[in-house]
C-alpha cells in the first residue's frame, strides 16, 4: 500500500515497510541477548520478555503503518515520538542488558566494563540534571529547530530519528531504574520527583503545540496535497493529545517500577538492620552468659552514623 492511501487503523497491523537500521540493529541485539540468557542461565524471563518486547515495539512503531505513514501525518510522527523516547528505552532498560552482560564477560572484560560505567562520561551522563535534560529537551528541539523537517525529508534524518530517540531515552531510564550498574547510585525518591518533573514538560509541550497557532512544518504537509485524512490543524491537534495523554499513560510503567523498587529496598534495608540487632543482643547475651562485662546500656541510636548526630552523639 503506498503512502498516498487513505490511512485506516487496520494499517497498524497490515501495512508495512522495511526500516533496514531497525530490524538490523535488533537482531543483532536480540541474538547477543539471547546467547547470553543461555549462557549465564537462571536469568528472569520476565527480564528477558522486557527487553525483547522493546525491540519488538521499536520494530513495530518504525515497520507497521506508524512507519508507512510517518512522513504524511503529523499523529503518526507524534506516536512514534513517545513510543521511541520512552515506551522502547523503558523495556529495553527492565531488560537489564547491562547487567546480563556483566555477567558472562571474562573477569578482564567485567573489570573494563567497571571501569567505564565509573568514568566521568558515565557520570556526567548518568547524573539525574543531565539525563533529565536527554529525556525532556529532545521533544521541544525536534518540533522548533530544523531537526523537524530534516526527518521528513532527508533518510538519514528519519533514520537518526528512530535511533537517536531510543538511545536518548536508555541514558534516561538506565540510571533512573538502576537496575544495571551505574556510576553513582541516587536515591530511588528523586527518580520519583524527576518522573513528576517530566510530566509537565510533556504537558506543556502539548499545551504548545495544541493552542500555540503554529502550524509544524506547515509548507512541508501542504505541499503533499492530501486529499484525505483531517486537515493540518486538526492533524496536529490530535498528534497534541497523543504527545500528552500517550506520554502520561507510557510514564505509568515507569512510575511503578521505581515504587517497587523503592518497596524492596526498604524491605532489604529494614531486614538489614533487623539482623544486625539481632547479632547485637545474641553477642551481648553470650557475654553475659561467659561471665563478661556487658558493653554497658548505652542506647544503639547514640551510636547510629544517621542518628546519632540528632541526640549529641
Amino acid at each position: 500500500m503506498s503512502r498516498s492511501a487513505p490511512w485506516h487503523w487496520s494499517a497498524l497491523a497490515d501495512t508495512w515497510t522495511l526500516e533496514p537500521a531497525v530490524a538490523a540493529l535488533t537482531v543483532l541485539l536480540a541474538g547477543s541477548y539471547l546467547v547470553g540468557v543461555r549462557r549465564r542461565g537462571g536469568w528472569p524471563w520476565y527480564r528477558t520478555a522486557a527487553f525483547l518486547g522493546g525491540l519488538a515495539v521499536w520494530v513495530w512503531t518504525t515497520s507497521s503503518g506508524l512507519g508507512v505513514y510517518e512522513r504524511v501525518l503529523f499523529t503518526d510522527r507524534a506516536v512514534q515520538l513517545v513510543l521511541l523516547l520512552m515506551l522502547v528505552p523503558l523495556l529495553l532498560a527492565l531488560g537489564a542488558p547491562v547487567s546480563l552482560l556483566a555477567d558472562t564477560l571474562p573477569a578482564a572484560g567485567r573489570e573494563r566494563l567497571r571501569a567505564a560505567l565509573g568514568g566521568r562520561v558515565s557520570r556526567v551522563l548518568m547524573f539525574p540534571l543531565v539525563s533529565t535534560v536527554l529525556l525532556v529537551a529532545p521533544p521541544w528541539l525536534l518540533y522548533f529547530t530544523p531537526w523537524y523537517r530534516e526527518t521528513l525529508t532527508s533518510t538519514a534524518g528519519n533514520i537518526g530519528f528512530h535511533l537517536l530517540l531510543v538511545l536518548l531515552g536508555l541514558l534516561y531510564f538506565w540510571p533512573r531504574l538502576q537496575l544495571d550498574p551505574v556510576a553513582h547510585e541516587y536515591p530511588l525518591l528523586l527518580s520519583v520527583v524527576i518522573t513528576f518533573v517530566e510530566v509537565v514538560f510533556d504537558a506543556a509541550l502539548a499545551l504548545v503545540l495544541l493552542y500555540g497557532g503554529r502550524l509544524i512544518a506547515e509548507p512541508y504537509y501542504a505541499s503533499l496535497a492530501r486529499d484525505w485524512g483531517p486537515s493540518l490543524a486538526r492533524d496536529q491537534f490530535v498528534g497534541g493529545n497523543a504527545i500528552w495523554i500517550l506520554g502520561d499513560l507510557v510514564g505509568l510503567p515507569f512510575l511503578v517500577a521505581l515504587i517497587r523498587r523503592l518497596i524492596v529496598t526498604g524491605r532489604a534495608e529494614t531486614a538489614a538492620v533487623d539482623a544486625a540487632l539481632d547479632a547485637a543482643e545474641q553477642a551481648a547475651e553470650r557475654a553475659v552468659d561467659a561471665g563478661e562485662a556487658p558493653a554497658g546500656d548505652r542506647p544503639w541510636w547514640l551510636d547510629d552514623p544517621n542518628l546519632r548526630h540528632r541526640y549529641g552523639g
